[in-house]
């Protein structure tokens, strides 16, 4: 399979996972996905009040200048160690 299918296969079974990761774990396969489909971070940074989402801007930003190839391999590594620890639904 190449790169691209690996990828939207990865995207296919995060969704199914038996248990729900870790915040952290969720704010990297968010940062990856994000910056492997649209790049570089173009938001502004939302206000200290939105703490949620400034954990995923911060999480995004910090993957600036990551090609679109390394985030979709670092997404697909990142859902197969997930898999390994949480499981998939059958």
């Amino acid at each position: 399979m190449s790169l691209e299918e690996n990828f939207n296969k990865a995207v296919e079974d995060v969704k199914n996972l038996e248990k729900t990761p870790k915040d952290d774990e969720l704010l990297e396969i968010y940062a990856l996905y994000k910056q492997a489909t649209v790049g570089d971070c173009d938001t502004s940074k939302p206000g200290m009040f939105d703490f949620k989402g400034k954990a995923k801007w911060e999480a995004w930003n910090s993957k600036k200048g990551t090609s679109k190839e390394q985030a979709q391999e670092g997404y697909v590594a990142k859902v197969k160690a997930l898999i390994e620890a949480y499981g998939l639904k059958q």
